[in-house]
């Protein structure tokens, strides 16, 4: 059955295309359109600008580009982004959608583990990652690496956008009979509030040495964004342990890969994302990366126990963190109908069934 209403799924990304209302510089790579989303590439060129900015309701990005644009990059072979520098990458993909139909985007999971700071821009926009409904025109991608410097190239994959019609949110109702039937999280008594399901800090730690997360380290080398188990660990993280206090205090302005208390499930017929809980909650913010897709943490899928991993920030001063904090929400969106692949069956979904884990790239020992 089909909603008039809702997320779109594989099969109707893929129409996009076959509409001509999703279209692209190249051929699409075979994995590149998700249960409930799509990737997007980079393109051939960044544009190193000298800050940040918004098109604005009266401008093209091309239009600020021409005034803010300091040098040209090519990226055909690769190249290295540094950390600190603000980066515009027209990317492969554009669009030129019905009336009806709105998207958003988002990073990567694995662009947020690395802390790279990227947000799509459109032309005449007025916020970042939010493509209007009846948007006609080119996708633009703004990198700007926080900890560690990158290598991308021209089809890199960074940021994804998902397609939707009308209104999808879940209300407060719909979310807590949902959760009683499908177990949204590992939660008798869900917090539920704000439109999404609160998820909390584990700081207990995993396995017999305890490990509770990660700390990024300064000065490393680079990281390929395109190779798997390409980088060793240690040589980019510095593992953080449980001293029996259940707690972690943030320095500032260090950049901590943690993991919730609860395990997610997403199911079929719904797709999620992660939101900030309350912005007046403490001094520190995540930077929540990429969405949950449908099938994500769902036991059919190979997915039972999977939990959200948690890019951490503190901000001017240092915070602690104590076990149990409720640091987000998890808000729910309805599919217009069931994905013809659900995360983690055969679709080689990097983060299924999932604990405390760091991106693709890194490999131990």
């Amino acid at each position: 059955m089909t909603r008039t209403t809702g997320i779109l799924s594989d099969s109707a990304i893929g129409t996009l295309f076959g509409e001509g209302r999703l279209m692209s510089e190249m051929m699409l790579d075979h994995d590149q359109i998700q249960p409930a989303s799509l990737d997007l590439r980079l393109g051939a060129k960044a544009l190193r600008v000298r800050a940040s900015f918004m098109p604005g309701r009266a401008h093209t990005v091309a239009d600020k580009l021409e005034r803010l644009t300091l040098h040209e990059i090519d990226l055909e072979n690769g190249a290295v982004l540094e950390t600190g520098c603000v980066y515009i990458v027209p990317l492969m993909e554009s669009l030129d959608l019905p009336a009806e139909m709105s998207a958003s985007a988002n990073p990567k999971s694995s662009t947020g583990r690395l802390d790279i700071f990227t947000r799509v821009m459109v032309d005449y926009a007025q916020e970042f990652d939010k493509i209007p409904a009846g948007y006609k025109g080119p996708l633009y991608l703004e990198i700007s690496p926080r900890t560690f410097p990158v290598i991308v190239r021209g089809g890199s994959r960074l940021s994804q956008i998902r397609f939707r019609v009308g209104q999808a949110l879940l209300g407060e109702r719909e979310l807590l009979d949902l959760h009683a039937a499908e177990t949204l999280v590992a939660s008798e008594a869900p917090n539920v509030s704000g439109g999404g399901i609160a998820l909390s800090i584990d700081l207990k730690g995993t396995g017999d040495d305890g490990l509770i997360g990660y700390r990024g380290k300064h000065h490393t080398g680079v990281i390929d964004v395109d190779k798997k188990a390409a980088h060793d660990v240690l040589d980019f993280w510095e593992p953080l342990y449980s001293r029996g206090a259940d707690e972690l205090i943030l320095d500032p302005d260090e950049f901590y890969i943690l993991v919730s208390n609860e395990a997610v499930h997403v199911p079929p017929l719904y797709a999620a994302e992660m939101t900030p809980y309350d912005p007046l909650v403490g001094e520190f913010r995540v930077h929540y990366a990429g969405f949950f897709d449908p099938g994500f943490g769902h036991a059919a899928a190979g997915g039972a126990g999977s939990r959200a991993v948690l890019e951490v920030r503190s901000h001017e001063v240092p915070f602690i963190l104590e076990h149990g904090q409720v640091i987000g929400r998890l808000v729910y969106e309805h599919m217009q109908e069931r994905p013809e692949g659900l995360y983690g069956s055969g679709l080689g979904s990097n983060y299924q069934a999932q604990g405390l884990k760091l991106s693709k790239h890194f490999r131990l020992g």
